[in-house]
């Protein structure tokens, strides 16, 4: 029986949660992003696309959803400039961005293969609308992934260019830049 989608609640994650989420970021992105990349795409775009930014957990805009104490799913939305990617490789805090001037950031949406289609991501993507409305932002930015971009064009975000993300070894990952403004 599939869980209804009122029954998720977000919390905003904790660094206690990070070996969790380090387990099931290179769970999802193998299992539900498959379909539209390769293997040696997702192995090579864990981490530096795809993984952990303790940033967004110490900044309070990263949420995850349990089911029996598991963690579920992840996502989140940021103040600050980075686009996407996981924060191995950077040195320094992101700058933060002005929400009178800048877009906000959809960032990292990642559900557990045996957990995906029963409104998680719709769950957290909701607490990222209102957190980003209460901080002030009117218009939201994300770089989605193939598979991520029919959850975002059901919220109303419109694709504004497609493009790839150079990667080691030669290798690019097709993304899909999108925006919307918000009604506040």
């Amino acid at each position: 029986m599939r869980t209804p989608v009122t029954d998720w609640q977000p919390r905003l994650a904790l660094d206690a949660d990070i070996p969790e989420l380090e387990v099931l970021i290179p769970l999802s992105v193998r299992g539900l992003q498959a379909a539209h990349y390769s293997p040696a795409q997702m192995e090579a775009a864990l981490g530096p696309v795809f993984g952990v930014d303790r940033q967004l957990i110490r900044d309070g805009t990263y949420f995850v959803v349990e089911k029996e104490s598991q963690i579920v799913g992840c996502g989140g939305w940021s103040k600050r400039r980075s686009l996407y990617g996981g924060d191995r490789d950077r040195v320094e805090a992101d700058p933060e961005l002005d929400p009178k001037c800048d877009a906000a950031r959809v960032r990292a949406f990642f559900v557990h293969p045996a957990w995906a289609r029963r409104g998680i991501g719709r769950s957290i993507m909701s607490a990222c609308e209102r957190a980003i409305i209460a901080a002030g932002f009117c218009t939201v930015d994300i770089v989605a992934t193939l598979a991520g971009e029919p959850l975002y064009a059901s919220f109303g975000y419109a694709v504004i260019e497609r493009y790839e993300i150079a990667m080691t070894g030669g290798l690019s990952l097709p993304v899909v830049r999108m925006t919307r403004k918000l009604r506040i």
